[in-house]
């Protein structure tokens, strides 16, 4: 087999051309993404770490792959554009390795192609990936209207969700920087973890395109919520940065997030 090196803006849209390919995902380094990499069959994946974040979350992947014999990494988010493997190819420096990888020869401060490279020499994956599933949960009371949602990520979102306020777990970034990636429903309002912000402020580059939509939006710090993580989002996460639309509610940073939810239902 011809072992490629291949990117993705996101972990949730890898296809059977991703199997047994070395992979430079845009997504964050949490245990989701690794599951999603692992489960889509691939070889090797170097992700985003996301600032690092509460708990380390950003590279929290990593052990878990290392569970699976498969070799992991992350870049920082303060060299290339979370939501954006094709910059992070081309820019990323790595900043956390596991120990399959390590063994391969990967080491933080390598560039992104070079621990890629050296992840070619991974051998070809078996066994199924554990699942690890990823949730919903409903914040308001039940039969309140609008509801507050909170989801791991936004690609568990439903066409239900459309004028509800959804908290997602995942990162603040269009994904390869369209905008349209900004959120698939009309939301009332939502939330992100700013992913540490990073390189080119791409952490917060949803933000103004769903001011564009009325949307209100905000992300959370990521020291202080786990990213992928709805649940710790919604107990501890205090705003970073919001858009106009959730600034005309009288939100400020520094509000916790259940502050914001509250005051986009009124």
């Amino acid at each position: 087999m011809d072992i490629q090196i291949v990117t993705a803006a996101s972990v949730t849209k890898l296809g059977p051309e991703h199997a047994g390919q070395v992979l430079i995902g845009g997504s964050h380094g949490g245990v989701y993404a690794g599951y999603l990499a692992a489960k889509a069959g691939v070889r090797a994946v170097i992700l985003n770490d996301a600032g690092g974040g509460l708990d380390g979350a950003g590279f929290s992947s990593l052990t878990y792959l290392d569970d699976l014999s498969r070799p992991g990494a992350t870049v920082s988010h303060d060299s290339a554009r979370i939501g954006d493997g094709d910059d992070m190819a081309t820019r990323g420096v790595i900043s956390h390795v596991n120990q399959a990888a390590a063994d391969l020869g990967c080491a933080v401060g390598q560039s992104a192609m070079a621990c890629a490279e050296a992840m070619r020499a991974a051998p070809a994956p078996s066994g199924e990936a554990p699942v690890y599933e990823e949730a919903r949960f409903l914040f308001s009371r039940e039969g309140e209207t609008p509801a507050i949602w909170g989801v791991d990520s936004a690609s568990l979102l439903r066409p239900e969700d459309a004028g509800q306020v959804v908290l997602t777990g995942s990162h603040g970034a269009l994904l390869g920087g369209e905008a349209t990636s900004a959120i698939k429903y009309d939301v009332l309002a939502c939330a992100f973890n700013d992913a540490g912000v990073g390189r080119d402020d791409i952490g917060i580059s949803r933000l103004p395109a769903l001011d564009r939509r009325n949307i209100a939006a905000v992300t959370v710090d990521c020291q202080t919520a786990r990213i992928g993580d709805a649940r710790s989002m919604w107990q501890g996460g205090l705003i970073s940065h919001l858009n106009k639309t959730a600034a005309a509610l009288g939100v400020a940073a520094g509000d916790g997030l259940q502050v914001f939810a509250e005051k986009a239902r009124q």
